[in-house]
């Protein structure tokens, strides 16, 4: 086989795969990260900066609060985001069943304004619910924080809970109420299970979204450090290796929440 047979073949072959590659290649650019700051979560720096291995210990595995503020500014960043989740996913889910099931004036402009936080940069509404609590006197900290957090992760748990309701078969419900089921019997057996996949895509979106979140948090915290403002503040004097095994655990947390959804997911099918 001559050379322009084979460089003919190669791209045959990478044509036909392309798709593959692409994901194959994304994938890594989302994975590489991580690992990453997994490796560097065992480097013993020698001086302030965590950005060139020098050698192995597991020094900050065995005393990950050894950094002063550090475990504070994560358990507050833990139980806004908990917060935040638990109101975001009770009114995002009560405004996809309104939108999806009701029929009422200014239906199309809610949804329009539902999509707005989506769709405009975060810091146009960080800085929108800033002038908001400034105007009305209020505090900053905690709960101006967990107001900003639910305003911001609304609208991701109303698409996603949305997305759900609208493809739900009505005649389930209605086979429910022909056997005698009231509302709220119909609601709890009926309703609620077929919806519990949307709603709980939701709530794990907006928690993430709210631990995660840099910008909204630094309009709305005031001398409140949560978890990402702490990270941002240490690498202006030097990142602690303790920040990498944090955040190594988060990753490894929410891999084995995936892997557990997709156990109980292919056993709920098999069954």
């Amino acid at each position: 086989m001559n050379a322009s047979a084979r460089r003919s073949r190669i791209f045959g072959w990478g044509r036909r795969h392309l798709v593959v590659i692409a994901g194959v290649l994304t994938l890594a650019s989302l994975i590489v990260p991580n690992v990453i700051v997994m490796v560097f979560s065992f480097n013993k720096p020698n001086g302030r900066f965590n950005y060139a291995w020098q050698r192995f210990s597991t020094d900050a595995w065995t005393d990950p609060c050894g950094v002063a503020d550090l475990c504070g500014s994560l358990a507050l960043s833990l139980q806004i985001a908990f917060w935040a989740t638990v109101g975001a996913t009770v009114l995002g889910t009560m405004i996809a069943f309104a939108l999806a099931r009701y029929r009422f004036r200014a239906r199309g402009a809610v949804n329009s304004l539902i999509f707005l936080p989506m769709a405009m940069p975060e810091v146009v509404m960080a800085a929108s619910l800033g002038t908001l609590f400034l105007n009305l006197g209020a505090e900053f900290g905690f709960w101006t924080i967990l107001i900003a957090h639910i305003m911001f992760c609304l609208s991701f748990v109303v698409t996603a809970v949305k997305a759900r309701v609208m493809s739900m078969d009505p005649r389930l419900e209605q086979a429910a109420q022909d056997l005698y089921a009231g509302p709220v019997q119909t609601f709890l057996r009926v309703t609620l299970p077929i919806a519990a996949p949307g709603i709980a895509a939701g709530a794990l979106l907006a928690f993430a979204l709210s631990f995660d979140d840099f910008i909204i948090t630094n309009f709305n915290a005031g001398s409140t450090v949560t978890f990402p403002m702490f990270v941002w503040g240490s690498a202006q004097r030097g990142t602690p290796v303790q920040i990498n095994v944090i955040g190594t655990a988060m990753f490894a947390v929410a891999v084995l929440c995936v892997l557990a959804g997709q156990l109980l997911g292919g056993r709920r099918k098999r069954s």
